[in-house]
């Protein structure tokens, strides 16, 4: 079987705890899975991430729904996390998000390491479908993390601020 990676870095114009405080929140997924995918959160809300978090969800793929469970095995806030399927369409998906400080913000990197089910006929869905709609899924999610985060960042600022004046208080 063969492993394929996928792996996608991100400037983004934000510190890295800001954008870390966004992908610590598994319901935040919803928002940066497309549509089609009908994704969908089983496991109830809140959901507190940490190392052996399991998450439970469904997404349709191609008309048929399929069910995902996936386990938290890194947390480390606010540089990085590994989340890897238990249960789902893969023979194996392990997933590292990595936030790095850099110049002007923060770099964040996926880096998907997945193995297609079915052998030598997964390897070819792969080339005709899977890797492909892989990448249009993460550059859906490059797209709307970008304007996800503009938007919440002035309440992040305000928050962190009267947090801070609150304690200088005290």
């Amino acid at each position: 079987m063969k492993t394929f990676t996928l792996t996608r870095k991100q400037q983004l114009p934000y510190p890295q705890e800001y954008v870390f405080s966004f992908f610590k929140s598994p319901e935040n997924l919803a928002y940066i899975t497309p549509e089609s995918l009908d994704f969908r959160i089983l496991t109830p809300s809140p959901i507190s991430m940490r190392v052996g978090t399991i998450i439970d969800y469904t997404i349709r793929w191609f008309g048929v729904r399929l069910r995902w469970r996936t386990l938290i095995t890194t947390y480390e806030p606010p540089f990085c996390f590994v989340d890897e399927q238990i249960k789902g369409p893969y023979s194996f998906w392990h997933h590292t998000h990595i936030f790095e400080e850099s110049a002007g913000g923060c770099a964040m990197v996926d880096e998907v390491r997945y193995v297609l089910p079915f052998g030598i006929v997964g390897e070819a869905i792969h080339g005709l479908f899977v890797r492909h709609q892989l990448e249009r899924i993460f550059d859906y999610r490059a797209r709307v993390i970008e304007n996800l985060l503009a938007r919440g960042y002035s309440r992040y600022l305000s928050h962190k601020q009267s947090v801070s004046a609150h304690k200088v208080v005290q």
